[in-house]
């Protein structure tokens, strides 16, 4: 059994938050970015968790969702990825801080693991977590990443709660989840904002480039998965569960009502945090840009 322990460093926990106007890249603003993710997290523990039972139709169909394989490795890529990039780190705030996310997202593997063998899911051996060559990489790929899956995932999670495909039960066991995912974006754009603002200026061109190739290299594993990956689409089912997961929780919505779930649960979510904290922009930007060239449908009866 996996034993997660606390790794992060000690933080004084009764330090004042910067009151006022924060400053993006000032020491108020990493203090205040830091001090919201170490001062949020659930202590709960993977081990203790009692899996609700299902019934055989319950269980049946969530067992067939075509996602658990790539969640799972998903997970420990990002954990592997974050701890690694947390070791670079001098600031002692910021990488406890960052060491608390790398902690929490090994977590969620733990959790997904253990709900994979509570219900039998069956999964493909899992591939081996290595470590980047280069962490500030691996670690913006993931942040990235987690930008968009969680916007999406946010949205079906609140289908699959609200259409009763996931029972109350599962639902509360696995809302610390989403709420970390939450906090975790957050967190990610926020330290991307600052470390704009304190890099060496020699090394911010490198970093823009970086930047550009994130979201080039998501784009394209998106695309790439978009057209099955070859004869045997089935990483493609799992990789683009976020776009077409409605149909898989037995909902049929357009683009556009899922859309507009996402936005409003993206919202949500991140409401209760610090305002002065800036959130995720680029997807729900895209998104709502979509919607602007998305015809709505015809109403029923009418002619197209």
């Amino acid at each position: 059994m996996t034993t997660l322990v606390r790794t992060w460093g000690e933080y004084d926990e009764a330090a004042p938050l910067p009151k006022g106007r924060v400053k993006l890249g000032s020491k108020d603003h990493l203090m205040l970015m830091s001090r919201t993710l170490l001062d949020t997290h659930d202590p709960y523990r993977p081990a203790v968790i009692d899996w609700p039972k299902l019934d055989d139709e319950t269980r049946d169909k969530i067992v067939s969702l075509p996602i658990w394989d790539i969640a799972v490795a998903t997970e420990g890529r990002a954990g592997m990825n974050v701890k690694t990039y947390a070791e670079y780190i001098d600031d002692p705030l910021l990488k406890a801080a960052v060491e608390m996310d790398g902690f929490e997202e090994a977590r969620h593997k733990v959790v997904l693991a253990d709900m994979v063998r509570a219900y039998g899911i069956e999964l493909a051996p899992e591939p081996e977590y290595l470590r980047p060559k280069d962490p500030e990489f691996a670690f913006m790929r993931t942040g990235y990443s987690e930008c968009i899956d969680s916007f999406f995932g946010f949205g079906l999670f609140k289908i699959a709660r609200d259409s009763g495909f996931f029972p109350p039960e599962l639902v509360d066991t696995f809302e610390p989840v989403m709420r970390e995912e939450g906090r975790h974006i957050l967190f990610f754009v926020n330290w991307v904002a600052w470390w704009r603002r304190n890099m060496p200026w020699w090394r911010r061109p490198w970093f823009e480039i970086k930047v550009i190739a994130v979201w080039i290299a998501l784009i394209l594993e998106r695309i790439d998965t978009a057209k099955g990956m070859g004869k045997d689409n089935t990483k493609a089912q799992e990789n683009n569960f976020t776009l077409n997961g409605s149909k898989e929780l037995g909902v049929e919505i357009t683009f556009p009502e899922l859309a507009r779930i996402c936005l409003a649960e993206n919202d949500r979510r991140l409401a209760p945090y610090d305002e002065r904290l800036i959130r995720p922009r680029f997807v729900p930007a895209m998104i709502r840009l979509a919607l602007r060239f998305i015809k709505a449908p015809a109403p029923t009866g009418e002619s197209a």
